[in-house]
Formats: C-alpha cells, structure tokens, sequence
C-alpha cells in the first residue's frame, strides 16, 4: 500500500478541481490506439474554451501525454477526485464540465473504472 501524501507545510491550493486530457496522437493503425486517434482533439478544444469562457480561474484543465489506456480513449482524469472520464460527444464534455467540474458532482454514465 502506498502511504498518503503528508506535510506540515501548509500548501495553497491553486485549483479546486484539475483535468488532464489524453492528448497523444499515435497513427491510425497502430495497435495501441491513442486518443488523438479516437478523436480528443476536438473535445479538448471544447472543454478549454466553456472554461476560458465561464472564468472559472479555480479550474485547471491541462493536456497530458498518454495515461496507459491507450484502447479506452478518449480520456481524461480529474483531480482531486481521480476520476476516469470517457466523452464522446460534445454534450458530454458539456455535462462533465457543468456536474463535476463546476458542480463537484460524478458523471457517473461517462465515468470509467480502469484496471491494471
């Protein structure tokens, strides 16, 4: 079991909720898959301009390279809460962004629930 994060410092918490989104582009046949090959582009597009646009400096929404799940993408993670979502569609980055990013509550139809 790895032991919880512990400090005496009392850190300030830059974001109330931070995403990472999948943005690796492998090409179209290899046999991992990617998530730019699953189509994250445009959806990560989305989900950073309804942030930008609603001014919401307490959330932090980031690109990140491959997660490990390559054949379950698109992904994204969000934090603190880690959890896995899935979107396919625009509406899904709407709610996702709208329930949990804003609301602080699950999407629990597009969360995905990973194994090693």
């Amino acid at each position: 079991m790895i032991a919880p994060f512990e400090t005496d410092l009392d850190l300030p918490k830059v974001f109330v909720r931070h995403a990472f989104a999948c943005h690796t582009q492998r090409p179209p046949q290899h046999p991992r898959g990617s998530c730019g090959a699953a189509g994250a582009a445009p959806l990560w597009e989305r989900m950073a301009k309804k942030i930008e646009a609603a001014g919401v400096p307490d959330i932090g929404f980031s690109a990140s390279g491959c997660m490990g799940f390559c054949s379950a993408g698109p992904l994204m993670v969000v934090y603190p809460e880690g959890v896995w979502y899935r979107p396919q569609t625009e509406a899904d980055i709407d709610e996702i962004f709208e329930t949990h990013l804003k609301g602080g509550r699950l999407v629990e139809r597009l969360a995905m629930a990973l194994t090693r």
